[in-house]
């Protein structure tokens, strides 16, 4: 079997339905669309939801609750594997140290330390959250956990 035997098999493809082309076709005057009105014309349809003018029934029902997406904190996830090969013993990491590393780039609130990986250098961390297998292996290899120090916002962002 090559690429150039091969064929759908029979019954499976269907030519397709040649609609406006004209009484002669097998599709009739309005070609199986049928009489004038928005449907009939081209590129018709209208979108999902759409009611005819009438309020659609996403927007009649209301609306409940609060949604807290917005003003969450946005969390940047690091392994302890990463943190090993980047860093020499007796580092202190903290989010200053991650970005001069390119492990975080963008914006973000806190950063989370995750237990994927090996380490074996000691270094303490200031992250605001750690994972209990990545505490559990830093601690093994001889380094510890420190709070992180509080964010600073400065006036020009909050204006």
């Amino acid at each position: 079997m090559e690429l150039h035997n091969l064929s759908p098999n029979p019954g499976s493809k269907h030519r397709v339905k040649r609609l406006g082309a004209g009484e002669s076709s097998g599709r009739g005057k309005t070609s199986g669309k049928g009489n004038k009105g928005q449907k009939a014309r081209s590129g018709s349809g209208t979108r999902v939801g759409f009611e005819g003018g009438q309020m659609p029934l996403h927007r009649r029902l209301p609306k409940r609750g609060f949604n807290n997406y917005d003003f969450r904190d946005k969390f940047i996830v690091v392994n302890v594997g990463d943190l090993d090969d980047r860093f020499e013993t007796g580092a202190t990491i903290d989010e200053a140290a991650l970005r001069k590393a390119g492990l975080v780039n963008g914006p973000c609130d806190k950063i989370k330390l995750l237990g994927d990986g090996e380490v074996e250098k000691s270094f303490t961390v200031a992250f605001h959250k750690v994972s209990s297998t990545a505490k559990e292996k830093i601690e093994k290899a001889g380094g510890s956990i420190a709070e992180p120090a509080p964010k600073i916002k400065d006036k020009a962002s909050e204006a």
